[in-house]
Protein backbone atom coordinates (compact mmCIF):
# COMPACT_ATOMS: atom_id res chain seq x y z
CA UNK A 1 0.00 0.00 0.00
CA UNK A 2 1.58 2.91 -1.28
CA UNK A 3 1.96 6.38 1.68
CA UNK A 4 0.31 9.20 -0.08
CA UNK A 5 1.73 13.14 0.83
CA UNK A 6 -0.95 15.35 3.00
CA UNK A 7 -2.59 17.89 0.86
CA UNK A 8 -0.43 20.85 1.86
CA UNK A 9 3.22 19.09 0.87
CA UNK A 10 1.62 18.19 -2.71
CA UNK A 11 0.81 21.29 -3.29
CA UNK A 12 3.66 22.70 -2.28
CA UNK A 13 5.97 20.21 -4.07
CA UNK A 14 4.13 20.90 -7.05
CA UNK A 15 4.53 24.35 -7.00
CA UNK A 16 8.20 23.99 -6.58
CA UNK A 17 8.40 21.57 -9.64
CA UNK A 18 6.45 23.99 -11.35
CA UNK A 19 9.15 26.89 -10.33
CA UNK A 20 12.10 24.45 -11.42
CA UNK A 21 10.74 23.40 -14.92
CA UNK A 22 10.25 27.21 -15.68
CA UNK A 23 12.02 29.34 -18.22
CA UNK A 24 13.47 31.07 -15.79
CA UNK A 25 14.92 28.82 -13.75
CA UNK A 26 15.66 27.00 -16.48
CA UNK A 27 17.89 29.66 -17.63
CA UNK A 28 19.67 30.11 -14.73
CA UNK A 29 20.90 26.31 -14.39
CA UNK A 30 22.23 27.10 -18.01
CA UNK A 31 24.07 30.17 -17.30
CA UNK A 32 27.23 29.42 -14.67
CA UNK A 33 28.48 33.39 -14.43
CA UNK A 34 25.18 33.92 -13.27
CA UNK A 35 25.22 30.78 -10.56
CA UNK A 36 28.92 32.04 -9.42
CA UNK A 37 27.48 35.70 -9.66
CA UNK A 38 24.18 35.40 -7.13
CA UNK A 39 26.92 33.17 -4.57
CA UNK A 40 28.91 36.35 -4.59
CA UNK A 41 26.07 38.66 -3.73
CA UNK A 42 25.22 36.06 -1.31
CA UNK A 43 28.07 35.90 0.53
CA UNK A 44 28.45 39.74 0.75
CA UNK A 45 24.77 40.29 1.84
CA UNK A 46 25.09 37.11 4.54
CA UNK A 47 28.66 38.83 5.67
CA UNK A 48 27.63 42.46 5.87
CA UNK A 49 24.09 41.61 7.83
CA UNK A 50 25.15 39.20 10.21
CA UNK A 51 28.45 41.41 10.59
CA UNK A 52 28.42 42.06 14.35
CA UNK A 53 28.63 38.54 14.85
CA UNK A 54 31.35 37.53 12.44
CA UNK A 55 34.25 40.30 12.91
CA UNK A 56 36.65 40.40 15.80
CA UNK A 57 35.44 44.26 16.82
CA UNK A 58 33.25 47.15 15.96
CA UNK A 59 35.28 49.66 14.21
CA UNK A 60 33.02 52.37 14.29
CA UNK A 61 33.44 52.00 18.28
CA UNK A 62 36.54 54.68 18.87
CA UNK A 63 36.28 52.78 22.27
CA UNK A 64 37.83 49.50 20.85
CA UNK A 65 40.11 50.71 18.65
CA UNK A 66 44.07 50.46 20.04
CA UNK A 67 45.99 53.27 17.67
CA UNK A 68 49.41 51.04 18.36
CA UNK A 69 47.52 48.37 15.87
CA UNK A 70 47.69 51.21 12.76
CA UNK A 71 48.99 50.27 9.67
CA UNK A 72 49.52 46.36 10.00
CA UNK A 73 49.94 44.56 7.05
CA UNK A 74 47.51 41.73 6.31
CA UNK A 75 48.56 38.43 7.27
CA UNK A 76 50.38 39.67 10.15
CA UNK A 77 50.97 40.09 13.93
CA UNK A 78 51.03 43.66 15.13
CA UNK A 79 54.78 44.43 16.67
CA UNK A 80 53.21 46.10 19.74
CA UNK A 81 49.86 44.72 20.80
CA UNK A 82 50.38 41.14 19.12
CA UNK A 83 47.19 41.03 17.37
CA UNK A 84 46.56 39.16 14.07
CA UNK A 85 44.57 40.66 11.56
CA UNK A 86 44.02 38.75 8.16
CA UNK A 87 43.65 41.81 6.11
CA UNK A 88 45.53 44.47 8.15
CA UNK A 89 44.51 47.61 9.65
CA UNK A 90 44.18 51.57 8.84
CA UNK A 91 45.46 54.41 10.33
CA UNK A 92 42.84 54.31 13.29
CA UNK A 93 44.13 50.65 14.01
CA UNK A 94 40.36 49.50 12.33
CA UNK A 95 40.41 45.77 11.59
CA UNK A 96 40.24 46.43 8.00
CA UNK A 97 38.16 43.02 8.02
CA UNK A 98 35.27 44.58 10.16
CA UNK A 99 35.46 47.96 8.22
CA UNK A 100 34.92 46.21 4.97
CA UNK A 101 31.51 44.32 6.43
CA UNK A 102 30.26 47.14 8.22
CA UNK A 103 30.64 49.22 5.07
CA UNK A 104 29.36 46.91 3.40
CA UNK A 105 26.43 46.82 5.21
CA UNK A 106 25.97 50.88 4.86
CA UNK A 107 26.57 50.37 1.22
CA UNK A 108 23.69 47.72 0.78
CA UNK A 109 21.61 49.51 3.08
CA UNK A 110 21.69 52.69 1.26
CA UNK A 111 21.74 51.26 -2.42
CA UNK A 112 18.43 49.53 -1.13
CA UNK A 113 16.41 51.99 -0.20
CA UNK A 114 17.64 54.61 -2.84
CA UNK A 115 16.25 51.86 -5.01
CA UNK A 116 13.00 51.54 -3.24
CA UNK A 117 12.63 55.40 -2.96
CA UNK A 118 13.23 55.34 -6.56
CA UNK A 119 11.20 52.84 -7.97
CA UNK A 120 8.21 54.11 -5.92
CA UNK A 121 8.31 57.46 -7.28
CA UNK A 122 9.44 56.50 -10.75
CA UNK A 123 6.67 53.81 -11.02
CA UNK A 124 3.62 56.03 -9.52
CA UNK A 125 4.44 59.39 -11.68
CA UNK A 126 4.86 56.83 -14.80
CA UNK A 127 1.54 55.45 -14.53
CA UNK A 128 -0.21 58.79 -13.92
CA UNK A 129 1.70 60.17 -16.83
CA UNK A 130 0.88 57.36 -19.01
CA UNK A 131 -2.76 56.41 -17.73
CA UNK A 132 -3.81 60.59 -17.48
CA UNK A 133 -1.81 61.77 -20.72
CA UNK A 134 -2.63 65.27 -21.04
CA UNK A 135 -1.02 68.40 -19.50
CA UNK A 136 0.08 65.65 -16.56
CA UNK A 137 2.03 63.74 -19.23
CA UNK A 138 3.72 66.39 -20.70
CA UNK A 139 4.59 68.06 -17.64
CA UNK A 140 5.73 64.70 -15.75
CA UNK A 141 8.09 63.84 -19.13
CA UNK A 142 9.91 66.88 -19.44
CA UNK A 143 10.30 67.18 -15.86
CA UNK A 144 12.50 63.93 -16.90
CA UNK A 145 13.82 65.33 -20.22
CA UNK A 146 15.66 68.36 -18.49
CA UNK A 147 16.70 65.74 -15.79
CA UNK A 148 18.03 63.69 -18.23
CA UNK A 149 20.43 66.23 -19.57
CA UNK A 150 22.69 66.22 -16.55
CA UNK A 151 24.79 63.39 -15.00
CA UNK A 152 23.08 61.65 -12.14
CA UNK A 153 25.88 62.21 -10.06
CA UNK A 154 25.60 66.05 -10.23
CA UNK A 155 22.06 65.68 -9.37
CA UNK A 156 22.87 63.54 -6.23
CA UNK A 157 25.53 66.39 -5.43
CA UNK A 158 22.59 69.28 -5.79
CA UNK A 159 19.99 67.39 -4.14
CA UNK A 160 22.96 66.17 -1.18
CA UNK A 161 23.15 70.12 -1.01
CA UNK A 162 20.44 71.43 -0.70
CA UNK A 163 18.94 69.20 2.04
CA UNK A 164 21.91 69.92 4.42
CA UNK A 165 21.39 73.25 3.95
CA UNK A 166 18.02 72.39 6.03
CA UNK A 167 19.39 70.46 8.55
CA UNK A 168 20.62 71.78 11.81
CA UNK A 169 24.59 71.20 12.04
CA UNK A 170 24.26 68.96 15.01
CA UNK A 171 22.01 66.25 12.86
CA UNK A 172 23.99 66.05 10.36
CA UNK A 173 25.78 63.01 10.46
CA UNK A 174 22.89 61.38 12.00
CA UNK A 175 21.04 62.05 8.97
CA UNK A 176 23.22 61.72 6.17
CA UNK A 177 22.70 58.33 5.53
CA UNK A 178 18.57 59.48 4.98
CA UNK A 179 19.87 62.41 2.77
CA UNK A 180 22.24 60.37 1.05
CA UNK A 181 19.54 57.97 -0.26
CA UNK A 182 16.52 60.74 -1.29
CA UNK A 183 19.44 62.21 -3.47
CA UNK A 184 20.13 59.00 -5.20
CA UNK A 185 16.61 58.37 -5.34
CA UNK A 186 15.71 61.69 -6.46
CA UNK A 187 18.53 61.29 -8.96
CA UNK A 188 17.13 57.76 -10.44
CA UNK A 189 13.59 57.68 -10.94
CA UNK A 190 13.20 58.55 -14.04
CA UNK A 191 14.38 55.25 -16.00
CA UNK A 192 11.50 53.80 -13.90
CA UNK A 193 8.95 56.45 -15.12
CA UNK A 194 9.60 56.46 -18.57
CA UNK A 195 9.42 52.66 -18.74
CA UNK A 196 6.69 51.81 -17.63
CA UNK A 197 4.87 55.63 -18.86
CA UNK A 198 5.44 53.32 -22.24
CA UNK A 199 4.15 50.18 -20.70
CA UNK A 200 1.15 51.48 -19.39
CA UNK A 201 0.46 53.24 -23.33
CA UNK A 202 0.63 49.95 -24.21
CA UNK A 203 -1.46 48.37 -21.28
CA UNK A 204 -4.19 51.03 -22.18
CA UNK A 205 -5.04 49.61 -25.35
CA UNK A 206 -5.96 46.38 -24.29
CA UNK A 207 -9.42 44.71 -23.40
CA UNK A 208 -9.06 43.96 -19.92
CA UNK A 209 -8.57 48.13 -19.31
CA UNK A 210 -11.64 49.16 -21.29
CA UNK A 211 -13.72 46.68 -19.96
CA UNK A 212 -12.89 48.05 -15.95
CA UNK A 213 -13.53 51.56 -17.35
CA UNK A 214 -16.95 50.78 -18.67
CA UNK A 215 -18.02 48.83 -15.56
CA UNK A 216 -16.81 51.50 -13.28
CA UNK A 217 -14.08 50.57 -11.64
CA UNK A 218 -11.76 53.44 -10.13
CA UNK A 219 -9.14 55.00 -12.61
CA UNK A 220 -6.47 54.04 -9.10
CA UNK A 221 -7.70 50.66 -8.74
CA UNK A 222 -7.61 50.28 -12.49
CA UNK A 223 -4.09 51.58 -12.35
CA UNK A 224 -2.22 49.80 -9.32
CA UNK A 225 -4.44 46.72 -9.34
CA UNK A 226 -4.89 45.80 -13.36
CA UNK A 227 -2.11 47.71 -15.04
CA UNK A 228 0.66 47.72 -12.66
CA UNK A 229 1.21 44.02 -12.53
CA UNK A 230 1.43 43.80 -16.50
CA UNK A 231 4.67 46.18 -16.16
CA UNK A 232 6.53 45.21 -13.50
CA UNK A 233 8.83 43.09 -15.31
CA UNK A 234 10.72 45.71 -17.07
CA UNK A 235 10.91 47.25 -13.29
CA UNK A 236 12.54 44.22 -11.84
CA UNK A 237 14.88 44.91 -14.75
CA UNK A 238 15.66 48.19 -14.14
CA UNK A 239 15.73 48.15 -10.15
CA UNK A 240 18.41 45.20 -10.17
CA UNK A 241 20.69 46.98 -12.65
CA UNK A 242 20.34 49.72 -10.41
CA UNK A 243 21.12 48.67 -7.07
CA UNK A 244 24.45 48.13 -8.45
CA UNK A 245 24.20 52.07 -10.29
CA UNK A 246 23.18 53.06 -6.57
CA UNK A 247 25.69 51.71 -4.35
CA UNK A 248 28.66 52.70 -6.58
CA UNK A 249 26.80 56.25 -6.42
CA UNK A 250 26.97 56.07 -2.66
CA UNK A 251 30.64 55.08 -3.08
CA UNK A 252 31.40 58.37 -5.42
CA UNK A 253 29.55 60.38 -3.27
CA UNK A 254 31.64 59.08 -0.22
CA UNK A 255 34.59 59.15 -1.94
CA UNK A 256 33.94 62.84 -2.71
CA UNK A 257 33.33 63.43 1.27
CA UNK A 258 29.91 64.50 0.52
CA UNK A 259 28.36 60.80 1.60
CA UNK A 260 28.49 59.44 5.14
CA UNK A 261 30.30 60.35 7.53
CA UNK A 262 34.39 59.11 8.07
CA UNK A 263 32.77 58.15 11.80
CA UNK A 264 30.83 55.52 10.17
CA UNK A 265 32.60 54.83 6.68
CA UNK A 266 30.73 53.22 4.06
CA UNK A 267 33.22 51.33 1.36
CA UNK A 268 33.28 54.82 -0.86
CA UNK A 269 34.42 56.43 2.53
CA UNK A 270 36.83 53.73 3.15
CA UNK A 271 38.44 54.13 -0.55
CA UNK A 272 38.97 57.54 0.25
CA UNK A 273 40.91 57.19 3.38
CA UNK A 274 43.01 54.76 1.45
CA UNK A 275 43.79 56.37 -1.19
CA UNK A 276 45.65 58.65 1.49
CA UNK A 277 48.26 55.85 2.46
CA UNK A 278 48.52 54.69 -1.26
CA UNK A 279 51.67 55.97 -2.21
CA UNK A 280 53.41 55.52 1.73
CA UNK A 281 52.88 51.91 1.30
CA UNK A 282 49.95 50.99 2.92
CA UNK A 283 48.20 49.84 -0.23
CA UNK A 284 45.83 46.79 1.64
CA UNK A 285 43.83 50.15 3.17
CA UNK A 286 42.41 50.64 -0.30
CA UNK A 287 42.56 46.97 -2.07
CA UNK A 288 40.16 45.27 -0.28
CA UNK A 289 37.52 47.47 0.39
CA UNK A 290 37.66 48.68 -3.56
CA UNK A 291 37.63 44.61 -4.36
CA UNK A 292 34.77 44.45 -2.32
CA UNK A 293 32.90 46.90 -3.80
CA UNK A 294 33.89 45.86 -7.63
CA UNK A 295 32.74 42.36 -6.73
CA UNK A 296 29.63 43.46 -5.46
CA UNK A 297 29.04 45.94 -8.33
CA UNK A 298 29.89 43.58 -11.04
CA UNK A 299 28.11 40.55 -9.53
CA UNK A 300 24.53 42.79 -8.88
CA UNK A 301 25.33 43.85 -13.12
CA UNK A 302 25.81 40.16 -13.92
CA UNK A 303 22.27 39.45 -11.87
CA UNK A 304 20.40 42.31 -13.80
CA UNK A 305 22.01 41.30 -17.04
CA UNK A 306 20.89 37.92 -17.21
CA UNK A 307 16.82 38.66 -15.35
CA UNK A 308 16.78 41.21 -18.53
CA UNK A 309 18.11 38.41 -21.10
CA UNK A 310 15.30 35.73 -19.35
CA UNK A 311 12.35 38.10 -18.97
CA UNK A 312 12.64 38.77 -22.17
CA UNK A 313 10.08 36.46 -24.23
CA UNK A 314 12.14 36.79 -27.70
CA UNK A 315 14.97 35.34 -26.30
CA UNK A 316 12.83 32.00 -25.17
Amino acid sequence: MTETLPKPAMERSGRFARLWGSDIAWSYRRSPVTIVASIVVAILIVAAVFAPWITPQNPFNPAGLNLMDGFTPPMTANEFSGNFFVLGTDDQGRDMYSAILYGARISLFVGVMAVLFAAVLGVTLGLLAGYRGGWLDTVIMRIADVQLSFPAILIALMIFGIARGFIPPGSRDQMAVWVLIISIGLSDWVQYARTVRGATFVEMRKDYVQAARLIGVRPLKIMFRHVLPNVMGPVLVIATIGLALAIIAEATLSYLGVGVPVTSPSLGTLIRIGQDFLFSGEWWIILFPAVTLLALALSVNLLGDWLRDALNPKLR
